[in-house]
């Protein structure tokens, strides 16, 4: 029914994209919270998130989207369009960009007939079991209608509860990379007192990401400086600059500074 649950092998870095298909995401009709939650799911389970795209429910630029996301990350992952409505046209999307024929996945059909009687399973919701040929389920424990895969491409539905249900049953099968590991560093001043500290800092560690990320906190400004890398040797030794740093600073009295891991 679905693939293997044993997570594969890791790699250092496995990246990945997403694509939000739908035009009331792109009127501001519906409000997306996909894109966040997918996100963070999988810095956890370490791939890396590279880009993230939102496409009108429109076949060719589905189709043209997918197939420069698909050749550029080792995972895409789309949300929306699998539901029993005319526009629901990403089932038929995936097919095209793989140059595959689209049916009634018989599996799918067996999911549905589970949760719906003989004359509830219309015609209408019967769209819902069409997949691309060869594709494998990815089953949905909220509704049945199931999401599916396709090589390196994995397709869910919209609905925010029914996606995260997909997800959690996709990401055991999947790659993973080496785990970035962050520390960070609060200071209490604006990013300008920061700026060329930081950037001579990053110069000297450029396997270290740097960023700077302001904040305003009871009518006062500052900054949370993060550091990430897979390095812990080199992300520890950056840190410790950068809170050598903060602290000359302070001496001088331009900010305050609090530091985590």
């Amino acid at each position: 029914m679905s693939s293997d649950q044993s997570t594969p092998p890791s790699s250092d870095t496995v990246t990945a994209a997403v694509l939000l298909i739908g035009d009331e995401l792109l009127s501001g009709r519906t409000k997306d919270i996909n894109l966040g939650y997918i996100a963070e799911y999988l810095t956890n389970i370490a791939i890396e998130l590279r880009e993230a795209r939102f496409v009108p429910d429109v076949e060719d630029e589905i189709v043209a989207a997918l197939n420069a996301l698909r050749t550029r990350y080792d995972y895409v992952f789309t949300t929306g369009g699998i539901g029993p409505t005319h526009d629901d046209i990403t089932a038929d999307a995936v097919a095209k960009a793989f140059g595959k024929e689209i049916h009634h996945n018989p599996e799918a059909i067996a999911l549905m007939k589970v949760r719906y009687e003989d004359g509830d399973l219309n015609e209408a919701r019967m769209r819902m079991a069409r997949t691309p040929v060869g594709a494998k389920l990815i089953p949905n424990e909220i509704s049945a209608a199931p999401g599916f895969r396709v090589e390196n491409v994995l397709v869910m539905a919209g609905v925010p509860k029914i996606m995260q249900s997909m997800l959690d049953v996709a990401g055991p099968t999947l790659r993973r990379g080496k785990p970035i590991l962050s520390r960070s560093v609060r200071v209490e001043s604006g990013e300008g007192t920061l700026a060329a500290p930081l950037a001579a800092i990053q110069d000297k560690y450029p396997d270290v990401a740097l960023g700077s990320y302001p904040f305003s906190e009871n009518g006062r400004f500052g900054s949370n400086v993060v550091l990430r890398s897979k390095d812990e040797d080199l992300l520890e030794a950056a840190h410790v600059k950068v809170k050598a740093m903060a602290e000359e600073l302070a001496g001088t009295g331009q900010l305050k500074i609090k530091t985590w891991s």
